[in-house]
């Protein structure tokens, strides 16, 4: 589905069907990021009902940039709202340093005019540095040794095609693999 503006839309409803009422509401209110963004934008709209919890989660891509948002309420109107919220801030967060570092052309930098309503955190700074060798190993391993050094992620090479990988464990304590695309 198009957007109003340049910026694709990709809906899905997971668990649930979703109204055009609800999907015409959220589309309104991801749009207004539309002007930060270059034509190529794609955000993904996910809806998902888990008993009586409702999960709207956002993933906008640019140009190899990634800004994502998500939150769980007993209503989905109050989720989207809430999923704004994060949005906003996290694009007034880091507007000064995408502008000027790598990302720069996945957004359009003169349209930020956000209100300053939070200050910007201090610079982003590494406290501690480590190098490991990568050892050849299935998915399966990977999660056997992130959960034996009692870590939320474990970075690997697949010993099935020999890319570096990261399983991760999610929020909601199931397992998550991040792989490179060919």
């Amino acid at each position: 589905m198009k957007g109003v503006g340049l910026m694709k839309f990709v809906m899905n409803g997971k668990n649930t069907s979703v109204s055009t009422a609800m999907m015409e509401k959220a589309q309104k209110k991801v749009g207004k990021f539309e002007k930060f963004f270059r034509p190529e934008t794609e955000a993904h709209l996910t809806f998902e009902v888990e008993k009586d919890r409702n999960i709207f989660e956002v993933t906008i891509h640019s140009k190899g940039l990634f800004i994502r948002a998500e939150e769980t309420t007993a209503d989905m109107y109050a989720s989207i709202d809430l999923v704004i919220e994060k949005l906003e801030r996290q694009i007034r967060k880091y507007k000064t340093r995408l502008g000027k570092r790598i990302h720069q052309e996945a957004m359009v930098m003169e349209n930020f005019d956000l209100p300053e309503s939070i200050e910007e955190d201090e610079e982003l700074r590494i406290v501690r540095s480590k190098k490991f060798a990568l050892k050849p190993m299935d998915v399966e391993e990977a999660i056997m040794q992130m959960n034996l050094l009692g870590h939320n992620f474990f970075v690997f090479s697949n010993a099935e095609d020999e890319t570096v990988n990261v399983v991760y464990r999610r929020k909601d304590g199931q397992y998550g693999l991040i792989e490179p695309e060919s």
